[in-house]
């Protein structure tokens, strides 16, 4: 495998896997604030041992899909999973919705912990362990079907997907670690913006090869996919804003 081949899948799956890593990682950083690092990462780390093995279940099931059919249907789900990331990021671009927040989440996360009763003893807090499993592992579970969609449309992409994850996940890893705080400067909407790009052109490109299309310039295609979207997710921006311009002065009128 050349560089060009796994430079998109690296990409991709790091990006898409750093933003619910932020996000993960500000629940589980608001849990063991309030109520004890022990039971805030026995939490977590229940719910990493948990999706690890649903992984290495569902791993050699999916080495008996067809090939091409593999392609159509992961295609088809990025395709889905992407357009609905692009969407928003270019609807929070142009102020329709509101930009991701995540010290107004840490605030709203720990003042709900804080009502939720007392710490408990010596013991795991059920209440926090609970609160950081169930949050690794929604955002995990994103994470693994982005792996997966994004490597097992081709021959050894797998690898480069998981590793662009596991860079993601160290770095939030280190980051949380040093400043004991949410991520809140990491621009998200425009890493949500770049990954609902280049899901969505692994999508594209994913359900054109399960449909037998013959790309032009092979891999190449999915940079000239991922630069068209780009193109057209920016006059999207333009337009969603002037939309919500005209909006406003005819609920001034």
């Amino acid at each position: 495998m050349t560089w060009l081949q796994a430079a998109p899948t690296i990409t991709a799956a790091f990006l898409a896997s750093f933003v619910e890593f932020v996000e993960a990682a500000t629940i589980v950083l608001a849990v063991g604030t309030v109520r004890g690092w022990r039971s805030a990462l026995g939490g977590a780390a229940i719910a990493v041992l948990v999706l690890f093995a649903a992984m290495l279940a569902l791993g050699p099931a999916l080495t008996q899909v067809p090939q091409q059919a593999m392609q159509l249907v992961v295609g088809l789900l990025l395709l889905l999973f992407g357009a609905r990331w692009l969407r928003k990021a270019i609807l929070r671009s142009a102020g329709i919705i509101a930009l991701h927040d995540e010290d107004a989440i840490f605030r709203s996360e720990t003042d709900t912990l804080r009502r939720a009763g007392s710490v408990a003893g010596r013991g795991l807090d059920f209440i926090a362990a609970t609160t950081a499993f169930k949050a690794v592992l929604l955002e995990g579970t994103e994470v693994a079907f982005i792996v997966i969609g994004i490597g097992a449309g081709g021959a050894g992409l797998l690898l480069p997907a998981a590793a662009g994850a596991a860079a993601a996940a160290l770095l939030v890893l280190a980051i949380a670690a040093a400043v004991h705080r949410p991520l809140a400067r990491v621009p998200q909407n425009t890493v949500k913006f770049a990954v609902g790009v280049l899901i969505t052109a692994f999508g594209i490109y994913w359900t054109g090869e399960g449909l037998g299309i013959a790309w032009p310039g092979g891999d190449l295609a999915l940079p000239a996919l991922a630069s068209g979207l780009l193109a057209a997710g920016l006059l999207g921006v333009r337009a969603a804003e002037s939309v919500g311009s005209r909006a406003a002065r005819a609920a001034v009128r």
